[in-house]
């Protein structure tokens, strides 16, 4: 069988959500085997080898495999760090994961990474500088990536492209595919008062090929005018919230291909919970598509582990 048979056989079910396999939960997941339709790893948690690597290899026998990197720095100035790529481009070809992803932000700045996912302005100069990087990473890797839309806490006054504009544009650029992380569309939103419905309006139906869902935090800020307001943290630290349960009937209405996963990395629940929150997105997903999402669950009820933080 070839690489890209393996591939086809092991994508991602799109009407099976997926979590994401966090260190809590190595062994405990190969052993109880939950419910879930697949696997999403961090690439740079699994690129040097050691016991986490193994674990990895024990999963991937059961599940197919996404691998979503955070280390790249798309968006930055610079051409990607060829080690880190090379390592990237090892890690995809010894485990065949049905898709790999990153994200439209930067992390690198004169040989050091720093630990953020950083903005970038939406210009046509940007524009050149991302989708270069892109191809590069593709070149090396041998297949198209997935760029998911970042959560951001600002906007640059040089930003003439709006963000769904912008990574439609990448993906007809590049040929690389979109993330469409539904949390983040709705932080963003709040963030900086925009419709979060125009942002997936304006996203090539046929380039999403994922879906993320996750749980955010509100931090009320004082403005030095001493003014208010609620600012918005994709922390990835609780249950999806009941606002970005209702977008994700519209996303899963507009990219029906695409397959779900459950982000829960801060303040990580036990590995039951994060199987019934996939199992709520199942459900949300097949009622959403049949035209009926006041029958999916709006969220589960808050338990001891889904404390705001």
């Amino acid at each position: 069988m070839t690489a890209s048979q393996q591939n086809d056989a092991r994508a991602l079910p799109a009407d099976r959500c997926g979590i994401g396999l966090r260190a809590p939960h190595h062994a405990e997941i190969v052993a109880e085997r939950p419910p879930v339709g697949w696997l999403e790893v961090h690439a740079e948690n699994y690129m040097c080898g050691g016991p986490a690597r193994r674990h990895l290899e024990n999963a991937r026998r059961d599940w197919p495999l996404s691998v979503h990197g955070v280390g790249l720095s798309l968006g930055g100035a610079l051409a990607p760090d060829p080690l880190h790529l090379d390592r990237l481009a090892r890690l995809v070809a010894e485990v065949e994961p049905a898709l790999v992803s990153e994200h439209l932000a930067w992390s690198l700045a004169e040989g050091s990474y720093l630990n953020d996912l950083l903005p970038l302005p939406y210009t046509e100069e940007s524009l050149a500088i991302v989708a270069a990087n892109i191809e590069r990473v593709q070149e090396r890797l041998q297949r198209p990536i997935l760029l998911e839309n970042p959560s951001t806490y600002l906007r640059f006054a040089a930003s003439t492209v709006p963000e769904g504009e912008f990574l439609a544009a990448l993906a007809r650029r590049t040929g690389c595919g979109l993330l469409c992380d539904v949390n983040n569309v709705m932080v963003n939103a709040h963030n900086h008062g925009e419709d979060p419905r125009a942002f997936l309006a304006a996203l090539p139906p046929g380039a999403v090929g994922e879906i993320h869902l996750a749980g955010y935090h509100e931090n009320r800020v004082t403005a030095e005018d001493g003014s208010e307001r609620v600012v918005r943290i994709d922390d990835h630290g609780s249950a999806v919230a009941g606002d970005v349960w209702t977008l994700y009937d519209a996303a899963v209405r507009l990219f029906p291909q695409a397959p779900t996963l459950i982000e829960w990395d801060t303040r990580i629940p036990p590995l039951a919970r994060l199987a019934e929150e996939a199992a709520a997105a199942d459900r949300r997903r097949q009622a959403a598509l049949a035209g009926d999402p006041a029958a999916g669950p709006v969220a589960l009820e808050p338990r001891g582990d889904d404390r705001a933080a």
